[in-house]
């Protein structure tokens, strides 16, 4: 058992102890390596000012993507590769995408700019002719105070040739250096990084308020803004298995480890409805570090994926000291952050029916902003149709599930009660709007007032009619 974490840096390993792990990887790399190039602004994940590259083994190689430096810790990053923006020049010779940065003056007062190459060196990693619209996208998580976005993206669509971090880094002598490493579990005082399913639930039952620290977005948060300190805290990176994905018989079933980024990169695919909401959900940078077992665990009302999960009727496999048991993802929340989790378990997997054939799914996000914001009000709505009604058809059944409305995600049953057999028609809908209206007891609060959350939850009805109808689905 290891009692340190191996991390390099820049290509040179470097091991921390106790006395090093628990800080975030922003300030060891400004106050301890110097490396100054990152930058600290808002400390929660939302400027991108911070932004180094993650490299970790993934098949046969290391694949590098952005991750906020500030909220991320040394301990996570056990047998990973960090490169920063001092590690992007080698011998003093600017990379293609510094140049052009210099030459199509992507760079006002600075503070930014190596948030955003770092970005975008992560995004010539998959792509070496992006658009604009994949830049923006990229750049989604990084903020120019000085309103520069114009010349960033320039500088971007001008690079002809950006070299890969392998070409700069060889990631054999790396992942022959972790190669030993990876296999050993990690014990540094409070923390465990174990490299089993049953190590890692009996640490979990030995410390029931342990923080699942995997992506650490909002346990980062926790830590530099509210001086939250954990009673112990587990990574699962170790553990084999919780990082697969599986599609088998009309189901998804995603690992407990599982990046959004990876999960997104699924679903998109299976579920078309599903990218605009992931999309919004938030920063590249935030979705290669987050989980969908955390977005799940994190037990918000307003969760992005759960009305998703919801209306899908997916289910938690949850596993402890007494082997695993399944449970419907609608039953986990007991009430607001109270879960159906026994103190020694853990999430092994997400099982998520996929829609059949005939289904008319919708998925829709409220926010004060388009991207990057909390949501205000959610909905998903599931409707199975039978077309052999005259007109439109009538509705054999209908699922509806709202986000924001409640201590919890909420299924309306009197609403899809009402709904079932009715003809798909503008009255229908109109009239389970009010129904909907009156199942829920939403709050105000700094995003959005009960007023308007129940006008959002009467109106929600008459925009899917009309995307349904608009689109002949």
């Amino acid at each position: 058992m290891r009692d340190s974490v191996l991390v390099h840096i820049n290509g040179v390993p470097h091991r921390f102890g106790a006395d090093q792990a628990f800080l975030t990887v922003a300030r060891f790399l400004r106050y301890d390596a110097r490396a100054t190039g990152t930058k600290i602004v808002c400390e929660e994940g939302d400027c991108g000012a911070c932004t180094v590259l993650v490299g970790r083994r993934e098949d046969g190689g290391l694949r590098y993507r952005p991750v906020n430096s500030c909220i991320q810790f040394l301990f996570q990053l056990d047998c990973a590769h960090v490169v920063t923006v001092e590690g992007l020049t080698r011998g003093g010779v600017l990379t293609p995408l510094q140049d052009s940065m210099v030459r199509c003056h992507g760079a006002q007062c600075g503070y930014c700019t190596p948030g955003f190459v770092m970005a975008m060196a992560g995004m010539f990693e998959t792509n070496d002719q992006p658009s604009a619209a994949d830049v923006r996208c990229a750049l989604t998580g990084n903020l120019c105070r000085c309103t520069g976005y114009e010349s960033i993206i320039h500088a971007a669509l001008d690079v002809t040739e950006q070299p890969k971090i392998e070409a700069l880094y060889p990631s054999a002598p790396i992942l022959a250096a972790i190669a030993e490493a990876e296999r050993e579990p990690v014990r540094i005082g409070h923390f465990a990084r174990p490299v089993s399913l049953e190590e890692a639930i009996a640490f979990k039952a030995e410390h029931p308020k342990a923080v699942i620290a995997q992506g650490a977005t909002d346990f980062g948060v926790w830590s530099t803004k509210r001086n939250f300190v954990a009673e112990a805290v587990l990574s699962l990176d170790g553990v084999p298995g919780l990082g697969e994905m599986q599609i088998a018989d009309g189901l998804l079933a995603v690992g407990g480890r599982v990046s959004l980024t990876q999960f997104e990169g699924v679903v998109r695919e299976l579920v078309p409805e599903m990218r605009a909401i992931m999309d919004r959900f938030g920063s590249p940078q935030i979705k290669n570090a987050g989980t969908l077992a955390g977005n799940i665990a994190n037990a918000s009302p307003i969760a992005d994926t759960l009305p998703f999960l919801f209306v899908m009727d997916a289910r938690l496999e949850l596993t402890g000291l007494s082997g695993p048991r399944v449970v419907p993802i609608r039953e986990f929340y007991l009430g607001y952050k109270k879960l159906d989790l026994r103190a020694d378990e853990l999430i092994t997997r997400i099982l998520i029916p996929l829609p059949a054939a005939g289904d008319t799914l919708r998925l829709y996000k409220i926010s004060k902003r388009s991207h990057l914001d909390i949501s205000s009000f959610t909905a998903a709505m599931l409707m199975q149709r039978d077309v052999t009604s005259t007109g439109r058809g009538a509705i054999d059944s209908m699922r509806v599930i709202y986000g924001g409305v409640g201590p919890v995600v909420l299924q309306l049953r009197k609403t899809e009660e009402f709904l079932a057999g009715k003809p798909v028609t503008l009255e229908t809908f109109a009239a389970a709007g009010e129904i909907a209206r009156g199942e829920i007891a939403p709050i105000s609060d700094v995003r959005g007032s009960q007023e308007m959350r129940l006008q959002l939850a009467e109106n929600i009805f008459t925009k899917f009619y009309y995307d349904v109808i608009a689109v002949g689905a």
